[in-house]
């Protein structure tokens, strides 16, 4: 995959290729401070120092992953559904190349059965109290091979999935427009509601972890902003808007 290959399939879209970047966040900041227009990506084959949420990294091998920015001016009311129009434009796009059980695990890691294939983080801008856009990341693994490494169990790629080989720019193409079909619906009940569906969270005794402490109980429900409301085992219902999620079982 080069800039070439990505010409050709992202025809009109403003977009920045790198062969190598410490992070795609840190170019698209930058350029969403300098007047992106809403939908330039920033793309890199290889990342070295990726971010992923709650301060982990995401490393991107040469010619294993996709590792992108998108820049987003969406208005303040939507900003919540920032992570869902992500995860979501992820999980369709695995469904149109065949990949199999994909479903999202709160807030926004994406898995093939039980294992990760896709995170997802934005990070958003502000000048005083003015909101000047967000850095949507995405990752994907497409060919990262995790057997036999401390990885195997949690983390899976899409070609090893299916058993096959694809081609990132058209991965890449297929995305990105899914998330400009699901821009166009931030702040809508149907973009929501199509996340709230994929959630494999919902029902599952889970235990998140954030700096503010752990909650432990069952997943009972998610509300429009995106928040998972937790009931502990003495009946109290938790509201948690960020966190590591561990599930354990299904209560």
């Amino acid at each position: 995959m080069g800039a070439a290959d990505l010409e050709a399939r992202l025809a009109g879209r403003a977009f920045r290729y790198y062969e190598s970047l410490p992070s795609t966040q840190d170019v698209a900041l930058r350029w969403l401070r300098n007047d992106a227009p809403s939908g330039a990506v920033v793309i890199a084959d290889e990342q070295t120092a990726g971010r992923g949420r709650q301060g982990h990294g995401w490393i991107t091998p040469p010619g294993t992953a996709i590792a992108l920015s998108v820049i987003l001016r969406p208005s303040i009311a939507h900003l919540s559904h920032i992570t869902m129009l992500g995860a979501l434009a992820v999980a369709e796009t695995l469904d149109h190349f065949g990949a199999p059980a994909v479903s999202i695990k709160w807030p926004n890691d994406v898995r093939l059965g039980e294992r990760k294939i896709s995170g997802v983080l934005p990070e958003v801008v502000w000048e005083g109290d003015r909101l000047i856009g967000v850095a949507l990341g995405i990752g994907v693994n497409i060919s990262v091979d995790f057997s036999g490494t401390d990885l195997g169990a949690i983390a899976v790629s899409l070609e090893p999935a299916l058993g096959k080989a694809v081609d990132r720019a058209d991965v890449i193409a297929h995305l990105l427009d899914g998330l400009d079909q699901y821009a166009a619906q931030l702040g809508a009940a149907d973009l929501f509601n199509a996340w709230k569906r994929r959630l494999s969270t919902l029902g599952q005794i889970v235990t998140v972890v954030n700096p503010g402490g752990t909650v432990r109980g069952v997943a009972e429900h998610v509300d429009d902003t995106g928040a998972l409301w937790v009931r502990d085992p003495g009946g109290q219902m938790h509201r948690v808007v960020a966190g590591d999620v561990l599930i354990s079982g299904v209560e």
